[in-house]
């Protein structure tokens, strides 16, 4: 396959960035799209020019490191997929191929296709988590959770924090992520204690981080590579508002 390029290029955070186009004509439709990037830096750096800077770890659709913008989409055209799973099938030989970072005000550019993600685990230090005695493990069966609650909790336990949800949204709202953790702790007994300290110190971090409003356009669950339903936003909502209503 012959494949056109279009890919941000960005220095540095506080450096002017354009779109750089660079050509391969021997990618393989087998290919991942990682793969196809890990091939243009190959020929760059034979070239003596600098590699584009993209971020990655698992590949396996497991870490959300591989945030970019393929084509004007968060992780590229295919459902519930992360860019590292996208394979070059998906495409067309002869294809021009437009490449971004994810582009939001909680999500500062470091350097080309690379943002800085670390605003998520400022949400997630200011209260997802529970307070647990140290010791031994519990017995599986010492604390029961109804079937549904844990079907839910592991539905929304399955958000892998890539923030692709905040680049499809017209605000940059993190609230499909937020909402998410939310409900994945809410769920169960273990999460209830600080359920509603949680969500107000959450909220605060996901407004302090630069993250805007949610008004439920619905676009972030398009592009959630592990389909997040719309709905963890309406607990996300009603735990906050029940929480407010208690602190008076």
């Amino acid at each position: 396959m012959r494949l056109t390029l279009r890919i941000w290029r960005q220095a540095a955070g506080d450096e002017k960035g354009r779109l750089r186009t660079y050509q391969v004509d021997d990618a393989s439709e087998d290919m991942s799209f990682l793969e196809l990037i890990d091939v243009l830096n190959e020929t760059l750096i034979l070239r003596g020019e600098e590699p584009v800077a993209f971020d990655h770890d698992c590949r396996e659709g497991i870490c959300g490191a591989c945030s970019m913008v393929i084509d004007g989409v968060p992780h590229g055209p295919e459902k519930a997929t992360t860019t590292c799973q996208l394979h070059l099938r998906s495409f067309s030989d002869g294809d021009t191929i437009t490449v971004e970072p994810f582009r939001a005000g909680g999500f500062p550019v470091v350097k080309d296709l690379v943002v800085d993600r670390s605003a998520f685990d400022r949400i997630i230090a200011a209260g997802g988590y529970i307070t647990a005695p140290t010791g031994a493990a519990p017995d599986a069966h010492a604390i029961l959770v109804p079937k549904a609650a844990a079907d839910r909790s592991f539905a929304a336990a399955n958000c892998i924090g890539c923030g692709a949800c905040v680049a499809a949204c017209p605000n940059g709202s993190a609230s499909l992520f937020l909402g998410a953790k939310i409900t994945h702790l809410g769920e169960l007994p273990q999460g209830q204690p600080e359920r509603d300290e949680r969500v107000v110190k959450m909220v605060a971090a996901h407004d302090e981080n630069g993250f805007g409003g949610c008004t439920n356009t619905g676009a972030c669950t398009e592009v959630c590579p592990k389909e997040i339903p719309l709905d963890v936003i309406s607990q996300l909502n009603h735990d906050y508002l029940a929480a407010r209503r208690r602190s008076k």
